[in-house]
């Protein structure tokens, strides 16, 4: 293995544009020190960019906020050294480190709508910024900078959008805003803590591509910190990869993708959803890994037992879930239409918009249909409408052969222990006033079950199957991690036997190992429960990994829909292929060749609109 404090690969150590040497960051809490980083040492040269990788609690985001010092005014206690441009961020006064900050190191944090202030134009806190560390500069120069700073990152018309607020862009858009804010000051290092999280295939690699072009350009150093292998892949020259506080594996971004020595980085590595990886492939890889964790366990018991070993037939291959169409669809979606009315100001006319326009398909009984699409595209609202927490404007949806569209909503309660959702965010959907097992035995009280024994009985057994301790039934929801919250989220979604689960973006915010278990956790109960699934997901690899068919959307219609690996492997409509050229691969060649194309196809689409524009 790479031994995590040297520098392969780096520019000398006086060339350095951050040096770090055995850094350690200790939180005091009342359960004793926490160790959030052990010993860290790592350098990225002038021009360069290194790659933070590890799992929520690695010590990534402490790490990020230590070399912007942030973490002054805390009771964290940090030893080592920590170099940024020539000062010693330790060492250095208050006065020195505020200096610092936008002018040689910026961060862009992960959440762009809690960086911005809602009650400020973009234009007030982009001048704000410059104005800070700039303040013997006039408001015309500032917004100016502004100005030419908003161009910088791809924002059109940024003399106009200057005065927009926060909440009237895009979330690619406001994360391009935190970029430009950045980048107001020209600074030699910038420091990218999660900056695609959530965001959809496209817009993330747009932000990628950004990031890149302005390293070049700029020639300033990169530090990208995810959780994500493949979004640095072809984003950084090395990889960090830290577990535990601790780097456990370093070295040139080719080599540690293609040739991982530590065990946490394999792991990390398998975890990754891979868009050429068929659905199949994946449930046979799952089979084999579980008969042979099977096997090991029955030889450990034949050992301490001492019962002699005798052979055992091989169980045949179960048929895959969805090859085949009983009957009538469970769910039949005809000409559906969901239609908001919005306004563009205070005292404006309403405007009709069709978040779901003359949508159809049909699902059967076992099977998963993944929805995949851009932020915006009508994959929620479908889902919203298939469950009636929406009215469709027309159309119709039929669920065993009842027609649910105009059912009112006393007799829409019936349904509800057939229909179920598991909802993107956990945390927010779930009352942090009720512990669990009250959230999740809700649901059978309202469909009037009495008896309390009963209910803790059933919800712990639950708790059990999605993997976790039917002990911690009293236990509320902020003492759980992401990833044990979305099982939370899963159990309260089955605890009445559902036959249809909708599952609206699951795994879009959890580390890609916890996303793995709760895939395969949500394939599990499948065949466990007779499960049938809409998988709704901005990520192509997931989809394609649970899905037996895909309905691409866009704009609210269906552009493409077909076999799962049919749209992967053949992809007909243009929008289908635009989303598979944008999504994160894990070798970096190959990921520079896609940002290639990209950049390609961004150029010939604007010659294209040059020559459609009127000539001056």
């Amino acid at each position: 293995m790479t031994t995590p404090g040297t520098a392969e690969g780096s520019a000398a150590t006086v060339d350095a544009a951050v040096r770090v040497d055995d850094l350690t960051i200790t939180f005091p809490t009342m359960d004793g020190d926490v160790h959030a980083v052990a010993g860290l040492s790592f350098e990225v040269p002038s021009g360069g960019a290194l790659g933070i990788v590890g799992e929520s609690g690695s010590g990534k985001s402490a790490t990020s906020l230590a070399l912007m010092g942030l973490h002054r005014g805390t009771k964290a206690q940090i030893t080592g050294q920590i170099s940024v441009v020539g000062t010693d961020m330790v060492a250095a006064s208050d006065a020195e480190v505020r200096a610092l900050r936008g002018n040689d190191i910026a961060m862009v944090f992960q959440d762009p709508m809690s960086s911005l202030h809602p009650q400020y134009t973009i234009g007030d806190q982009l001048i704000e910024a410059y104005r800070t560390h700039r303040a013997q500069a006039s408001r015309a120069e500032a917004k100016q900078r502004a100005i030419e700073s908003l161009d910088r990152v791809g924002i059109p018309d940024p003399a106009r959008r200057i005065n927009s607020y926060p909440h009237e862009f895009s979330g690619g858009m406001r994360q391009r805003v935190l970029i430009a804010m950045g980048l107001m000051c020209d600074p030699k290092v910038l420091l990218a803590d999660e900056p695609t999280t959530a965001l959809d295939v496209t817009v993330q690699a747009q932000i990628l591509d950004l990031l890149d072009d302005l390293r070049r350009d700029l020639g300033m150093s990169l530090i990208l910190v995810s959780h994500d292998l493949a979004v640095v892949a072809g984003s950084v020259d090395e990889v960090l990869v830290m577990q535990n506080g601790k780097a456990v594996e370093r070295g040139d971004v080719r080599r540690v993708l293609a040739a991982p020595e530590h065990p946490y980085t394999q792991a990390l590595l398998a975890s990754v959803p891979r868009v050429e990886v068929s659905r199949a492939e994946r449930r046979a890889r799952i089979r084999a890994e579980r008969d042979e964790a099977e096997r090991a366990a029955k030889e450990k018991d034949r050992q301490e037992l001492q019962v002699p070993k005798t052979e055992e037939t091989p169980a045949p291959a179960p048929e895959p879930i969805g090859a085949a169409e009983p009957g009538e669809p469970l769910l039949e979606v005809r000409n559906l239409r969901v239609r908001f009315k919005v306004r563009s100001g205070m005292f404006s006319t309403a405007t009709e918009f069709y978040a779901v326009n003359d949508v159809s398909f049909d699902l059967y009984k076992g099977e998963t249909l993944g929805v995949v699409g851009e932020s915006g595209s009508g994959k929620s609202t479908l889902s919203r409408a298939v469950m009636r927490l929406l009215q469709p404007a027309s159309g119709s949806i039929t669920f065993e052969g009842r027609d649910i569209t105009q059912l009112p909503d006393r007799k829409l309660r019936p349904l509800r222990r057939d229909v179920q959702m598991i909802f993107q965010n956990p945390y927010s959907s779930l009352n942090p006033r009720l512990t669990i097992g009250d959230s999740i035995g809700t649901a059978l009280r309202v469909q009037g079950e009495k008896d309390s024994k009963l209910i803790k009985r059933r919800v712990q057994e639950l708790l059990e199957r999605v993997g976790l301790e039917p002990r911690h039934y009293n236990r509320f929801p902020h003492a759980f991690s992401g990833g044990q919250r979305q099982r939370i989220a899963i159990a309260r979604a089955l605890i009445l036997r559902p036959k249809l689960v909708i599952c609206d973006e699951p795994v879009s915010a959890l580390d890609v190992s916890t996303q793995d278990q709760v895939l395969r956790l949500l394939s599990e109960l499948q065949d466990d429960f007779d499960l049938t699934y809409i998988f709704v997901a901005h990520d192509l690899a997931v989809v394609r990994q649970v899905s037996d068919r895909v309905a691409v959307m866009r704009r609210g219609e269906i552009v493409e829909m077909s076999e799962g690996d049919e749209v992967y492997e053949n992809p007909q409509h243009s929008y289908t292929q635009q989303l598979l050229a944008a999504a994160p691969v894990l070798d970096p060649d190959e990921a520079r060749a896609h940002r290639a194309e990209r950049v390609r196809m961004r150029q010939e689409k604007d010659g294209q609109a040059d020559q459609l524009a009127p000539s001056a």
